[in-house]
């Protein structure tokens, strides 16, 4: 998809409610542009990188998966994003409601009962409904967990259709924006810079997120699968033309740098269990990045005077984005 064209930086939104400045156009910052300006407020979206979503958030999975998330979140997690799916099937197109699978290699399958133990909204199923939900998998897993209510999107695909969206309510989205802006001249501020907020956000720590992008012409799946491992759960989630994002859910590590042999090969050792085509895959993209995290884990909207910010996503950006933009939204308007 095209990136929105972008207006100046110092032209005036259209609109006649409050003013308002979003800065982060990652998935906090693009879902509260969009909350905001369907509510009629003048919104400008600065980035100040090259494009929409130059930070974690393009390196998201795009998992809607309230119910496998509680396996290591708290209920709230669960219970604040059942309304996601919807939000973002009326937002963007191409959201998939095809549910989760959740596997392990037969080393691990007692993982699947404790990771069960920690979950609902599933069934266990075997090799012949294994077999119909993804045939290629079939004969290759005796048992698996079915979260038929789930779903996931594109996020490169979803963050741009957001962007067209802001546009089309008379929004700006500027890219390349500058570090110093006139504050006095918007009502309000909504900061959802993630990691870089963490002056400001003294609790705020990294935690280190790994991904992999692959195409492997020879396997076709509908849903994201989690392959289960006792030190590193990895999923591999499929994207149009073949292509499989392949991630490791969280690791407790602020460091920003490469990937390691050892999470290359773990990765890649997850996806080749998963079906040895794999192994002729290629390689379109490596990432790492630090995703902002308070200490529980949730994410937050605190307010400073006129300045709100929306941080804290930890891995749960898509799935609670839209509640928090709303929480942003209650207090700009203030409802």
């Amino acid at each position: 998809m095209s990136q929105p064209q972008h207006r100046p930086a110092d032209s005036t939104p259209p609109g006649h409610g409050p003013s308002v400045l979003v800065l982060g156009a990652g998935v906090s910052g693009m879902t509260a542009a969009v909350t905001l300006a369907e509510r009629g407020a003048r919104v400008v979206v600065h980035e100040r990188g090259p494009r929409i979503g130059s930070g974690a958030s393009w390196k998201a999975g795009g998992m809607l998966a309230p119910w496998c998330e509680a396996e290591s979140a708290t209920p709230e997690v669960t219970a604040q994003s059942l309304s996601s799916l919807d939000w973002w099937d009326a937002h963007v197109p191409d959201v998939v409601r095809n549910g989760t699978l959740v596997l392990a290699p037969a080393r691990d399958v007692g993982e699947i009962a404790r990771f069960g133990r920690r979950t609902s909204h599933f069934r266990t199923i075997g090799e012949a409904e294994i077999a119909q939900l993804e045939p290629e998998l079939a004969d290759r897993f005796s048992r698996a967990l079915f979260f038929e209510h789930e779903g996931h999107v594109n996020p490169r695909d979803a963050l741009l259709a957001l962007g067209r969206r802001v546009e089309a309510l008379g929004g700006q989205v500027v890219c390349n924006a500058p570090v110093t802006y006139d504050e006095a001249a918007y009502d309000w501020i909504v900061d959802c810079t993630g990691i870089a907020a963490r002056d400001v956000m003294s609790d705020m720590r990294g935690v280190r997120g790994e991904m992999l992008l692959l195409r492997c012409r020879d396997v076709t799946l509908s849903r994201p699968v989690r392959m289960l491992h006792p030190r590193i759960p990895v999923y591999i989630v499929p994207r149009a033309d073949h292509v499989f994002m392949v991630g490791a859910t969280m690791i407790e590590s602020e460091n920003a740098g490469g990937m390691t042999l050892r999470s290359m090969v773990e990765l890649l050792g997850a996806v080749y269990a998963l079906h040895p085509a794999f192994g002729e895959a290629e390689i379109l993209e490596t990432g790492t990045g630090l995703r902002p995290s308070y200490p529980d884990n949730m994410p937050a909207v605190r307010r400073d005077g006129k300045r709100i910010y929306v941080n804290g996503m930890y891995r749960h950006g898509f799935l609670l984005s839209p509640v928090r933009a709303r929480e942003a939204a209650d207090i700009v308007f203030g409802s």
